[in-house]
């Protein structure tokens, strides 16, 4: 007959989330990755939702950088060996032919066909994504521009192909946009809801979206060159604005010393 210390660990172990202990530390820390950011993130969130301890991310991993770089590694290293290689099936089969279209499904087709692998918690991927991509942490910026640069420099190259009107910084400044606006779309909580206010309740499937906003980064990378002081223009209305004659300075622009649209390393913003 069960005793009352035997009912209490099956119960404790029927509440534990599943799969050994280093894959719930990896879950873990992807979930708090993905809902807070890693700045957000602490060991006692990661181990209390993992229900694990310190001793053991030190045993697996020998840390938390560690442990949040095998969490990034073990959905990305595949990734962008998926994406790479249906690039290069692209240029290999289309030659001159190649679109900034083929280019940005080598992108996305991957990551939608990860994402539907409901066993692997593919449906996470997305929001992974997006989050990885914006998340402001030098730590998790330097990470992935280390290692991802060879990734990011193929796609570059593949874009400045098909794009040769482009001077390189300012397709560095588009792609940074265009990847910058889909990661914030992908990485927000909210999407889903504003999603159903565009759609009137019906259903868009995460193809339909990334289809959407693939026919918006396309119009933006094949956009004409502006004029040659067009972005000083611009800069120019903000700094010409009259201060509003009130005690709210705080709210007042101030003028632009320097032109917003400045770039420092174009490559890295291709994909990561």
């Amino acid at each position: 007959m069960p005793t009352r210390s035997t009912l209490t660990a099956s119960s404790r172990a029927s509440s534990r989330p599943s799969g050994d202990t280093k894959t719930r530390l990896l879950d873990a820390a992807e979930a708090l990755f993905i809902d807070a950011g890693y700045e957000a993130m602490s060991m006692r969130l990661i181990t209390a939702r993992a229900d694990a301890n310190l001793a053991a991310v030190n045993y697996h991993f020998g840390g938390k950088d560690a442990l949040i770089h095998a969490m990034l590694t073990r959905r990305l290293d595949g990734l962008n060996q998926n994406r790479l290689a249906l690039l290069e099936r692209f240029q290999s089969s289309l030659g001159s032919q190649l679109t900034c279209e083929h280019i940005l499904g080598a992108m996305f087709i991957p990551a939608l066909e990860q994402s539907r692998c409901i066993e692997k918690s593919g449906p996470a991927l997305l929001r992974l994504l997006g989050r990885a991509y914006t998340d402001p942490s030098p730590f998790i910026r330097d990470f992935l521009r280390g290692i991802y640069a060879d990734v990011a420099e193929g796609f570059f190259r593949a874009f400045q192909t098909v794009l040769p009107h482009l001077p390189r910084e300012e397709l560095g400044w588009r792609l940074h946009f265009c990847i910058g606006s889909l990661s914030g779309i992908l990485a927000g909580a909210e999407t889903s809801s504003l999603i159903a206010d565009f759609t009137q309740g019906q259903r868009l499937e995460d193809s339909q979206l990334i289809g959407r906003l693939a026919l918006v980064m396309v119009a933006a990378l094949k956009a004409p060159l502006s004029p040659p002081n067009g972005a000083c223009q611009f800069a120019s209305m903000f700094a010409e604005r009259e201060p509003v004659p009130n005690s709210a300075t705080a709210l007042t622009a101030a003028p632009l010393s320097a032109s917003p649209f400045a770039h420092d390393d174009a490559s890295q913003h291709a994909t990561a």
